[in-house]
């Protein structure tokens, strides 16, 4: 019987794991979000202020704004934070609405695919990466990423700088 409870806990404490944070209330959620590529940091704003920062892994060649589908780099400039996926096979995750049509041309110019799934997203399953291993994603730990998720509705904006 002690062994029953013991196994139906732990589906429930699978389950509440899985259940990603509630968006918070609106007066503890960032108006933007910075990245600052150099510094390997994202910064949560409210007001014109930094609120909240997080260390972040990048792409696995991170230097310069992303040209072409497989560079490794992440974008540059403005996008927004359009949607979510909390099935990420990257915990959880945020989708930047790269590419816009200033990437989709620069790329077509040149013959190339922009790419594209650039998220915000959590490590899980890959605590152990070196600092920048995504694809061109924006990474962060898994507990800095239940607090983006909160703190970050769809259509809030973000800027990544070199």
């Amino acid at each position: 019987m002690a062994m029953r409870r013991n196994i139906s806990g732990l589906f429930v404490l699978a389950a509440l794991a899985l259940t990603p944070p509630a968006l918070a209330h609106e007066t503890d959620q960032a108006d933007r979000v910075l990245v600052d590529k150099s510094e390997r940091q994202l910064h949560l704003m409210r007001d014109g202020e930094v609120w909240k920062s997080y260390a972040v892994g990048l792409g696995f060649a991170p230097d310069g704004h992303k040209q072409r589908e497989g560079d490794g780099r992440t974008p540059e400039g403005d996008y927004i934070l359009d949607w979510r996926n909390p099935e990420s096979s990257f915990y959880l995750s945020i989708h930047i609405s790269y590419p816009d049509d200033g990437d989709e041309a620069r790329a077509g110019a040149r013959g190339v695919s922009p790419g594209g799934a650039i998220f915000i997203h959590g490590n899980h399953g890959y605590p152990g990466r070196k600092r920048d291993w995504t694809l061109g994603c924006i990474a962060v730990t898994d507990r800095a990423m239940d607090e983006i998720w909160a703190a970050v509705p769809n259509g809030t904006p973000i800027t990544i700088r070199p």
